[in-house]
């Protein structure tokens, strides 16, 4: 299965989106946007920024655990993946987000 984007609402009343893998788990976090409209718009920079290997910063986070951000081409993070206890498993996450991060599926859960 595919993977899809989840669109959400805060209880703060903003807006922020997730990109699931086929197996449902979360590949990469937005950060909070005041409008929907501008989640939306974060959903398509993924869409077209996810396949390209230079929009990878890699990072190691001051506990020592591995993670990525997917930046757009204004260098702008569009999102955050998780932390991962390997290196091998973060670039694993970056596969994942670029096979699945031009789904066009958007769970709209607003």
């Amino acid at each position: 299965m595919a993977g899809w984007f989840e669109l959400s609402k805060s209880s703060d009343g903003q807006f922020r989106f997730v990109l699931k893998a086929g197996n449902a788990e979360t590949i990469l976090t937005s950060e909070l946007y005041k409008t929907k409209a501008s989640a939306e718009n974060g959903i398509a920079s993924v869409q077209s920024n996810s396949p390209l290997a230079e929009r990878y910063e890699q990072d190691t986070a001051s506990n020592g655990k591995a993670y990525f951000k997917l930046k757009a081409a204004n260098h702008q993070i569009i999102g955050t993946s998780q932390m991962y206890a390997t290196t091998a498993s973060r670039d694993a996450g970056i596969a994942s987000v670029k096979t699945n991060g031009p789904s066009k599926t958007v769970k709209d859960l607003t």
